[in-house]
């Protein structure tokens, strides 16, 4: 089993790292500290192909395999957690619902825009009430005619404000449980009824907006159902399957950036008239960082290879995401201590790794959700 990047697959992460250290890194602070959508960005990495890589070209896609996306989603993520999170909920949770389910007509007109990074995409899955647990959503669809009317509400969808395009789930038949949860293409600036309540002031993930949103009569034409009514729940599934690749890679990308920091300032920082990184106790640390950081890599791309062979992946998505989720919190967590009291401020950015790291052991299945999912697939 052999994980190394081809030439071309090494050619597309290299110019996207070099895109992060020049474009992102440099604003990533600002990005931070103001919370603003960074608009501008994200049409430069559009201009570069970089909001539909892992999609065909025959509807605006980059055709990039997985290890090739996952590779250079890593490094979005070094650069920005929350443009990381941009990438991800646009590309593999909005676009991975329309590549795997839309008809042809509705890829045309709805993942083309994406993947050329002309709209925005959202997946809007989470309620108050029914985060882990999906069947206990209470937004409703119902048919009438030629539209189905859709009243409810959502909670932590990213993307959600600022999105052209929303895939959105919603009962078709409240009484039959998971088997009666459908998938709808929502155009808020078209449908009227679709309001934003307000978005999240949130502890990192700053620069993605984190929506609550409102569904009033919301009016969707029939031919915006994806595939047949009652197939939602399999279909977000198995989306947030593919998702959990990509957020393993959010937590390789924000690893590497703390690991990369706290080696620049272990090798500077001196004490005691030598740097602190000639110090057993640091060099440990830096070594189980990075020795961490290369399994949850590997575990990425063990996920990414499955899934491209056509192979079941469920287990090795689930231990991609959990593992590269909490190796992030604990390298930035290391990279802070390593800081010693620099790390505590905002001087310096391996503080931001750490908030923008916790998001990964939440959100796209709980790390406590997780092992429910390896242990049912041991049995």
């Amino acid at each position: 089993m052999d994980f190394s990047l081809s030439a071309e697959q090494s050619q597309m992460r290299d110019m996207v790292a070099d895109f992060v250290d020049e474009e992102i890194v440099p604003v990533a602070a600002d990005i931070d500290e103001s919370d603003e959508f960074p608009t501008d960005l994200v049409a430069e990495m559009a201009d570069l192909g970089l909001m539909g890589m892992p999609f065909d070209e025959e509807y605006g896609g980059s055709g990039l395999d997985y290890h090739a996306y996952a590779a250079c989603l890593a490094e979005i993520s070094r650069g920005s957690g929350g443009l990381g999170t941009v990438v991800a909920a646009h590309t593999s949770l909005a676009g991975g619902m329309l590549d795997a389910f839309a008809s042809p007509t509705q890829k045309e007109r709805f993942l083309t825009p994406l993947n050329e990074g002309t709209d925005i995409g959202a997946f809007a899955l989470s309620e108050a009430g029914a985060g882990s647990d999906v069947p206990a959503m209470e937004t409703t669809a119902v048919r009438e005619g030629d539209e189905y009317v859709i009243d409810g509400e959502k909670l932590w969808i990213s993307n959600g404000s600022v999105a052209d395009t929303v895939v959105l789930f919603a009962k078709t038949d409240p009484e039959a449980g998971r088997k009666g949860i459908s998938a709808f293409v929502v155009r808020p600036d078209e449908d009227e009824g679709y309001h934003v309540e307000g978005t999240e002031h949130k502890l990192g993930d700053k620069g993605c907006p984190t929506a609550e949103l409102r569904f009033a009569d919301l009016r969707v034409p029939a031919d915006r159902l994806l595939g047949e009514e009652g197939d939602g729940f399999l279909q977000a599934l198995k989306t947030l399957n593919a998702g959990r690749i990509t957020i393993a890679a959010r937590g390789v990308g924000i690893a590497q950036a703390a690991l990369d920091e706290a080696v620049d300032y272990a090798n500077e920082r001196e004490q005691f008239g030598q740097p602190i990184g000639d110090f057993q106790a640091i060099g440990h640390k830096l070594a189980d960082m990075d020795t961490k950081l290369q399994a949850a890599r590997l575990l990425m791309h063990r996920a990414a290879d499955r899934k491209m062979r056509g192979e079941r992946f469920v287990k090795e998505a689930a231990q991609a995401k959990l593992y590269a989720s909490e190796v992030s919190r604990e390298v930035a967590n290391e990279a802070i201590q390593i800081h010693g009291g620099y790390g505590y401020t905002k001087d310096f950015p391996v503080e931001r790794f750490y908030r923008d790291a916790k998001l990964n052991e939440i959100y796209e299945g709980t790390s406590e959700v997780l092992r429910n999912t390896i242990a049912d697939e041991l049995r």
